[in-house]
């Protein structure tokens, strides 16, 4: 990945009291104690941040130099984590993915805000095509891409185990820069 992508990558803006800031070290305690609120969810996860797995997945995260990395914040409180992934310059691609976001924000749009926020950023800084990869299984998640306009592309059957041995199946969803009519950065 290009630094320069990259940095323009790990600036997005803020909207209202939303804001994204590059995970670090400092978010540790915070993002812990966010995850272990809905222990149920990380089995439709690939990797586990509940407590028992939470400081080996943080520090996967913090040494991944082909991912940029976002606490969630929204009125000064640390709600959840997100992230860009498989970032590919030169075609101008990447994922949106490994995102968390609290039970107690969960319904209010936060989660729509958080990805438009994304996307407009990406889009902005020269991204056309962005991804979504959501386990099958996941009802919410894939209804909350389609509902901020993701085009579900397909089925990847069997494409990847996850912590628990499950073998999932990943739905891909994606948008094209020219499809894009949200805020941009």
């Amino acid at each position: 990945m290009t630094t320069d992508l990259a940095r323009a990558l790990a600036r997005p803006p803020a909207e209202g009291m939303l804001r994204l800031e590059p995970l670090r070290e400092r978010h540790r305690a915070a993002l812990k104690a966010a995850c272990a609120e809905d222990a149920d969810i990380w089995p439709l996860y690939p990797v586990s941040f509940d407590p028992d797995h939470f400081d080996a997945a943080f520090d996967a995260i913090l040494a991944d130099p082909g991912r940029v990395s976002f606490a969630v914040i929204d009125d000064d409180r640390l709600v959840g984590m997100s992230a860009y992934l498989r970032i590919e310059p030169e075609q101008a691609t990447l994922e949106i993915g490994a995102t968390y976001i609290v039970p107690s924000v969960r319904g209010t749009g936060l989660n729509g805000r958080l990805k438009q926020l994304m996307l407009g950023h990406a889009f902005a800084n020269g991204i056309r095509r962005v991804t979504f990869r959501v386990d099958d299984r996941n009802a919410r998640s894939k209804a909350a891409v389609a509902k901020i306009g993701g085009v579900r592309e397909g089925l990847l059957r069997a494409d990847r185990v996850t912590w628990t041995g499950h073998v999932r199946d990943t739905v891909i969803f994606s948008i094209l820069a020219h499809e894009w009519h949200g805020p941009r950065s």
